[in-house]
């Protein structure tokens, strides 16, 4: 069972892959799953992300609860590192 920690992690990876990659559509549709299961599964609404040097930090409310989780940046910038360093494995193929 996965959770909302996982969870969390999981859409934040694929966030930013979608915000550095705005035209990549697969990376949209995962976005989009994980923030349905977010919000389906968790009742997580105001999902917000910031980051520093060192941390990305997930603010989001759970019910009436304000909360926030971290995660190290080097963590979450792998998917998006390895985009980069080999964009030729990544191509984004237009919907028809």
């Amino acid at each position: 069972m996965k959770s909302l920690q996982d969870s969390l992690y999981n859409w934040l990876t694929i966030k930013i892959v979608c915000d550095d990659r705005p035209d990549d559509t697969a990376a949209a549709d995962t976005e989009k799953m994980f923030l349905e299961i977010l919000t389906e599964e968790y009742n997580i609404s105001d999902l917000e992300f910031e980051k520093d040097d060192v941390m990305y930090y997930v603010h989001y409310t759970k019910g009436e609860e304000r909360n926030k989780s971290r995660f190290p940046r080097e963590l979450i910038e792998v998917m998006l590192n390895q985009i980069q360093s080999e964009p030729e494995k990544y191509v984004n193929y237009p919907e028809d």
